[in-house]
């Protein structure tokens, strides 16, 4: 069995294409979402994050605020700058930068953070939701790695999936990712004993462990599927990134499927404002007359760009037209 790549340079420049059209299509309709990013300190890796979501904002024709405070700043001066961005109508999305420095609660910043504008979705609120099967906002690198699953049509159910990392921002929502889709769920961290045994039996195999060289080659069975989005900044203090999983790029480990982690990072950018620009139609159809949600709901999600509220109404009057019964069709004759 031949090495399969999952590129996700290719699947997230997929992405951006249908965010430029989407959010073209809100444009029409007066609205253009608005993303804010609050950045407490000058933290090195987020710095870099950060710019990277603000580039990524740029390319799509999103609003974005990008919202800085010193290292030293006070929690409630944070907490104050959550609620003005709560708010504020030009926000549709907010995201804090994490790690926060020390003397700030991460725990009551989230908590600060209105549900519906929470598109990390870690406020517990969306938390709830997810671990009960009605999912808002999911965290990102998780619906990442469920997008790119879904993307190269590999089958989950009924499929023992083992998640190495345990936190509240990869492992668990993913492990309730993968349950919804009826896969046995096995989650892992550093310290399970014996993890060979545990990943060897892994049909699906994704590591978020934050520790390099965690998983090796002799630890995954040929033909598995291998997602590695683990990442570690190296002692020396430079940016450097080292894979959980280790070298199994080769010998016996040419039979297990990668993503490349540059690619993951690109792809994990544009599914945060897909979240967003996804969470806001939703609540754009809230305000829309219920006669016309159906087609204003295929005019921001599918409907070519060049369709106007005429071409909406056609949309609309198309659909009506093919719910009507058909007398000369039994399965018709007794209407919908």
């Amino acid at each position: 069995m031949q090495t399969r790549i999952i590129d996700g340079n290719a699947i997230a420049r997929e992405l951006r294409a249908e965010l430029i059209r989407r959010v073209a299509a809100l444009a029409v309709l007066g609205v253009r979402p608005g993303l804010a990013v609050v950045q407490v300190g000058n933290h090195p890796a987020s710095r870099i994050y950060v710019r990277n979501k603000m580039k990524a904002c740029d390319e799509v024709g999103l609003y974005s605020e990008h919202i800085e405070l010193p290292a030293d700043a006070d929690e409630s001066t944070l907490l104050g700058r959550i609620r003005t961005l709560n708010g504020d109508s030009r926000i549709h999305g907010i995201l804090v930068q994490l790690p926060l420095p020390s003397g700030l609660s991460a725990a009551r910043v989230v908590d600060a953070l209105a549900p519906a504008k929470d598109v990390d979705g870690f406020h517990p609120t969306n938390m709830g939701l997810l671990a009960i099967g009605n999912p808002r906002f999911v965290p990102c690198t998780p619906l990442g790695v469920m997008k790119l699953i879904e993307h190269e049509e590999i089958g989950v159910q009924g499929r023992h999936a083992v998640v190495v990392g345990r936190s509240n921002v990869v492992g668990k929502p993913l492990a309730l990712l993968l349950l919804q889709k009826g896969a046995t769920v096995t989650i892992c961290n550093s310290r399970t004993p014996d993890l060979r045994a545990m990943t060897g039996q892994a049909d699906i195999l994704v590591v978020a462990a934050g520790r390099p060289k965690l998983v090796t080659a002799g630890m995954v069975k040929p033909g598995a599927v291998v997602i590695d989005v683990g990442i570690t900044r190296l002692a020396d203090g430079k940016l450097t990134i080292v894979k959980s999983i280790w070298h199994y790029a080769r010998g016996r480990a040419r039979e297990h499927r990668d993503v490349r982690r540059a690619g993951f990072r690109r792809w994990r950018q544009f599914l945060r404002l897909w979240r967003e620009i996804r969470g806001l139609n939703r609540r754009k159809l809230g305000v829309i007359p219920e006669k016309h949600r159906q087609s204003a709901a295929r005019f921001l999600g599918l409907a070519p760009l060049q369709i106007g509220p005429a071409g909406a109404r056609r949309l609309r009057d198309r659909s009506v037209a093919r719910r009507k019964p058909r007398p000369d069709c039994p399965a018709h004759s007794g209407g919908r």
